[in-house]
């Protein structure tokens, strides 16, 4: 089976289920959208511009049994093909976008898929055409607790105080660093606040396993995927209720969902104060990179064979 992957940008868990498919036998050729992506900068639209023609020749020169257009701004561009059952996956800043085109876009491009995709139970709420759940995986050998001290002296943290992590580029607006950095000042605790941001996703699960507990202040999410890696690697998380986090670490020891400053600013204290980790690992049970392989490679099988069957009712083979 070949498969045609379209992405705005490549994410370190859209690279994970590319690999996974591939471990099934699925051949995935990605195209990614010109241009780069740099904080709140998107692509322009020259650089979408630039991505129709490439994709066309993609599928001119190539017997792809399929296209699976990964977010919503790649979607219509697989629908403008018109030779190949299109799959749609929409990632959540999409569907759940701030601007109404992108909302609009996005819900179109699922009603016209052949198979639309979403990763988690909020967007599924949002999402009014016929869709499937399916969460996006963790790779949980990668992401697993580790020691303490052991994964401060690999990535060099020559502390002895308490870490709050805040996973992303403080200069992102959407993620509301001020907010983080206003919560860890009044926190009634000895704690340090620690951004990460650009580094290869293998060291991610050091980082986390050298931290004391994940913080979250975003004021909107897709996922995000670093609340389920978090949660794999027995990580507190404290975060604001976006995307998927209040699904994932649902009964959580050490956990936090809120959107009120207090309620954050008390879990944030807390897990400090009990210097233990979370039991996050079994919440994330079902969410591995092999069951999202699987179920990909299941979808992907049945609209193949039911393009097949629509190109040749009468069901004989025209195989030579």
């Amino acid at each position: 089976m070949k498969v045609l992957q379209l992405v705005t940008s490549p994410r370190p868990f859209f690279d994970q289920q590319v690999s996974v498919l591939e471990d099934r036998g699925v051949d995935c050729t990605v195209l990614a959208v010109p241009g780069e992506h740099s904080g709140d900068a998107g692509r322009s639209a020259v650089d979408y511009a630039r991505f129709y023609p490439k994709l066309l020749s993609a599928v001119r020169s190539t017997s792809y049994d399929l296209v699976h257009a990964n977010y919503g701004l790649v979607a219509p561009f697989a629908l403008a093909q018109p030779t190949r059952p299109v799959v749609v996956t929409l990632w959540g800043t999409d569907l759940m976008s701030e601007q109404s085109w992108l909302r609009s876009v996005s819900r179109h491009s699922a009603r016209r898929s052949d198979a639309a995709i979403v990763p988690s139970r909020t967007m599924s709420r949002e999402l009014e055409t016929e869709h499937r759940l399916i969460p996006f995986g963790v790779d949980t050998e990668l992401f697993r607790p580790m020691s303490r001290a052991q994964a401060r002296e690999y990535i060099g943290w020559e502390i002895d105080r308490p870490v709050a992590l805040f996973p992303y580029d403080r200069t992102r607006s959407v993620k509301d660093f001020p907010r983080a950095r206003r919560l860890v000042e009044h926190a009634d605790v000895d704690v340090e606040l620690r951004t990460v941001s650009g580094v290869a996703h293998e060291a991610m699960p050091y980082y986390m396993n050298a931290s004391d507990v994940l913080l979250v202040t975003s004021k909107r999410e897709s996922g995000p995927m670093v609340v389920k890696e978090a949660a794999a690697c027995n990580l507190p998380v404290v975060s604001t209720d976006v995307g998927f986090v209040r699904e994932t670490v649902r009964g959580a020891t050490n956990c936090v969902v809120s959107d009120n400053d207090g309620a954050l600013l008390g879990g944030l204290e807390r897990a400090i104060e009990d210097e233990g980790r979370s039991d996050g690992r079994e919440s994330i049970d079902g969410l591995s990179v092999e069951s999202l392989g699987e179920r990909l490679h299941g979808l992907y099988g049945r609209l193949v064979d039911r393009d097949e069957e629509l190109s040749h009712p009468t069901g004989v083979s025209h195989d030579v």
